[in-house]
């Protein structure tokens, strides 16, 4: 984790290679820990310090020292924060890269949609249709949108697709623990799981236009509720189920499970299928994330664009 982390965030890579050698933080830690165990830890004593518990430990002169206090007068707090509280993050930035295959999918349906969301968090990406975007062709979306996205094209999107109009029916949103940013508190722990203050703006300006009308989000497992969402959808509008990330999480047999009930309802009806990959399963490298589309009746997934995780850079391939 701190290799990954060296060149973007020092301080927090050099916090992670200590907590690697110290009993107290991995004490915290659960007999099994799973890979995102860091991103839990660094998160609950960065909720503290949001919270005005404790002070910033990231700006200190030795940040170690005083984020090692943290751990010492919040022991028991941290240790139930870091085995309970998935790692929560919603990073809008995605929509821009995403914003092309909806429109995509918008011009072949001719029709509504209805999106559902895998692993939602708080339902920011299911308002994507709401935000305004700059890309080399031009723009699309409400001018008067508070949230504006832009990124690095490395392949420019074509002209034709930003002239398209959505019509977005429903909103609905699967996670484990959703997260309702109608509270402060649900603003506070999205950002806790970061450290950059650009995606702090862009979670409290996409807060706030959620805030007018909410999705609706459903707690749960989505390997266990979406064969029931789709059994159930309607014929009047097209689903898109889509999912940024959240696979990585999963194991192979769990994403062979997801791809086969996609696979099943497309079998059964028009659906639309948004996805990124996971290395595992793409077979390509680490940090460039493949964007993935089909369409049923036809079915076949293809690779339309990539993007690194925080959709920063699109490179449009279709």
């Amino acid at each position: 984790m701190a290799e990954g982390e060296e060149a973007v965030a020092p301080v927090q890579a050099a916090l992670f290679r200590r907590c690697a050698s110290d009993p107290l933080a991995l004490s915290l830690l659960p007999d099994d820990p799973t890979w995102d165990m860091p991103h839990r830890l660094l998160a609950g004593a960065r909720w503290l310090a949001l919270s005005g518990e404790v002070d910033d430990f990231e700006t200190a002169a030795d940040p170690w020292l005083a984020f090692h206090a943290v751990l010492e007068e919040y022991e028991d707090w941290l240790g139930t924060f870091v085995r309970e509280q998935p790692v929560q993050t919603n990073e809008v930035q995605r929509c821009w890269a995403l914003l092309p295959i909806f429109l995509t999918v918008a011009r072949v349906a001719r029709r509504p949609l209805d999106l559902v969301e895998l692993g939602t968090s708080a339902g920011l990406n299911l308002l994507w249709d709401r935000y305004r975007y700059r890309y080399e062709a031009g723009s699309w979306g409400d001018p008067s949108a508070p949230l504006r996205l832009e990124g690095q094209e490395r392949s420019a999107v074509p002209r034709e697709l930003l002239e398209t109009e959505v019509d977005v029916r429903r909103r609905l949103g699967i996670d484990l623990r959703p997260v309702d940013v109608t509270t402060d508190d649900g603003v506070r722990l999205l950002d806790t799981f970061v450290r950059d203050e650009g995606y702090r703006a862009r979670l409290r300006s996409a807060s706030e236009i959620l805030r007018q009308e909410p999705p609706e989000l459903v707690r749960g497992d989505y390997l266990d509720l979406l064969p029931g969402i789709l059994r159930s959808r309607s014929d009047d509008a097209l689903t898109v189920v889509f999912q940024t990330i959240s696979t990585v999480y999963l194991t192979d047999a769990q994403r062979g499970q997801l791809r086969a009930t996609v696979d099943q309802a497309g079998a059964d009806g028009p659906l639309a299928w948004v996805s990124t990959p996971t290395p595992e399963e793409h077979g390509e490298r680490r940090g460039d994330y493949p964007l993935e589309l089909a369409m049923w009746p036809a079915g076949d997934r293809r690779i339309v664009a990539r993007m690194n995780v925080r959709g920063e850079w699109l490179e449009w391939c279709d």
